[in-house]
């Protein structure tokens, strides 16, 4: 039995990082083609196993999941996201899971939509035709809005204030800086000053979150910080207020990201494939005749459905997920030894010709067909999988079609001459330049009057 799978041959001392290359995923693809469904490298001293097959992903992912943690670069990122939802281990995340999955029911989902598409209308009150706006920053700014409204019971305040922190965070902890120890944030490295800074906004932020609750605080209210306020465990225990800091900060960043990025780099994609988005338009002008979406209308947008996810199959907001193992096991016959982390990739497995034909063509109709019917789970998981798949999914994916419909029942937008669009996988995978794009206002047809 070989004792490590196949991988890149490593440099002295460092090995291989692929996420200080000036292209990390195509070097990823690169590996999977060359080295097959498993593969092996070391980053400096974390040795890394590359899973790229459905049914090896479902292994650890569902079938061996007790027997994984969040990887090193969720650990490291404890300093600024806190012990919530995302980074938590065992049973203090299941106890915090509890306590949040109420909020994220179906039917309190479904009560969000109308206030979705109200921030949205907002946003295009504000629109001039023949404008040109950076599409990813305007999704950002929207999204946030609807979070910590939806979420949090307040209205927002300072959200570009807040995006911009976003932004810098992200922007300083891509790359090599995902493997940094926390120690690193002392260290007069580039940029990282301008970090703790933004730590700061944050959670001065999330500070003035909780306490406009508090004083007008509603027992009766049903949103996710006044559940997680009155919450008991079986003993009576509660939130602390530092728990409750950290569920608060790990929504207000995670809670937004996905449907914006999913929605932005929707945007791009129709501007290049013009007949997709014809019928795109078409399909809204049949059922909402320019009036905003509204939940009654999902089931009516099934053309809609399939372009958002077709997006989220070429762009997924979450490009790859890590574990760390706690007990050694096997995998296709070779030892996966405690402490090392095993990589799983939304990008590589959904650009895999093995189970989407032309991989790297946007054809939401695809979605439609009988192989995507029958596509082994885990091929497409742009949520993640098993125990700890995300737990905002229903409301990002209601987010991101309500958002998509409304606003592209009233504009079409064109990509910025010669503008670059550099994917850069981070804790998500953002454009490294925005996307500018020029707002064409159209005039729909008119389609049904309301779904009903």
């Amino acid at each position: 039995m070989p004792a490590r799978p196949p991988g890149p041959k490593p440099r002295f001392l460092i090995g291989n990082i692929p996420l200080a290359s000036r292209d990390p995923l195509a070097l990823f693809m690169r590996w999977a083609r060359e080295y097959g469904d498993i593969f092996y490298y070391r980053a400096g001293w974390i040795h890394v196993y590359f899973l790229n097959r459905p049914d090896l992903i479902d292994l650890v992912l569902v079938r061996n999941h007790s027997n994984l943690r969040k990887d090193h670069v969720v650990q490291n990122s404890r300093w600024f996201f806190g012990n919530g939802l995302l980074t938590s281990e065992g049973e203090e995340w299941k106890r915090q899971r509890r306590f949040a999955q109420p909020a994220f029911y179906r039917e309190r989902i479904t009560s969000y939509g109308n206030l979705m598409t109200n921030y949205a209308e907002q946003m295009l009150s504000s629109w001039q035709d023949g404008a040109t706006v950076d599409m990813h920053q305007e999704m950002m700014n929207l999204t946030l809005r609807i979070v910590v409204r939806a979420l949090f019971g307040v209205e927002p305040a300072k959200s570009e204030e807040i995006s911009a922190a976003l932004n810098t965070m992200m922007r300083n902890t891509s790359g090599l800086r995902l493997l940094l120890p926390p120690v690193a944030r002392r260290l007069p490295l580039p940029g990282m000053g301008d970090v703790r800074r933004a730590v700061k906004q944050l959670n001065d932020t999330v500070a003035a979150i909780i306490n406009v609750r508090r004083v007008g605080w509603d027992q009766h209210s049903e949103d996710l910080l006044s559940m997680l306020t009155s919450a008991r465990d079986e003993d009576g225990a509660h939130l602390s207020a530092s728990e409750i800091r950290d569920q608060v900060l790990t929504f207000l960043l995670a809670g937004h990201e996905t449907a914006a990025l999913a929605v932005s780099w929707t945007w791009y994609l129709l501007s290049q494939n013009r007949e997709a988005e014809r019928k795109l338009h078409q399909e809204l002008d049949n059922v909402l005749g320019g009036r905003a979406a509204s939940v009654e209308d999902l089931r009516l947008l099934v053309y809609t459905h399939r372009v958002l996810k077709e997006s989220m199959r070429l762009y997924p907001p979450a490009w790859s997920l890590a574990r760390e193992v706690a007990n050694e096991f096997h995998v296709e016959g070779y030892r996966i030894p405690a402490g090392a982390n095993v990589v799983m990739s939304q990008w590589i497995l959904q650009h895999d010709a093995r189970y989407f034909k032309d991989p790297d063509k946007f054809d939401p109709e695809r979605w439609d067909t009988e192989a995507c019917h029958r596509l082994p789970r885990f091929a497409y998981f742009p949520f993640g999988g098993g125990p700890r798949q995300c737990i905002g999914a229903g409301f990002a994916n209601m987010e991101a079609v309500l958002l998509l419909a409304t606003i592209a029942s009233q504009f079409e937008m064109r990509l910025v001459k010669d503008h670059p669009i550099v994917p850069v996988p981070s804790f998500t995978l953002r454009p490294r330049y925005g996307i500018l794009m020029t707002l064409n206002r159209r005039k729909a047809t008119v389609g049904l009057p309301h779904a009903s």
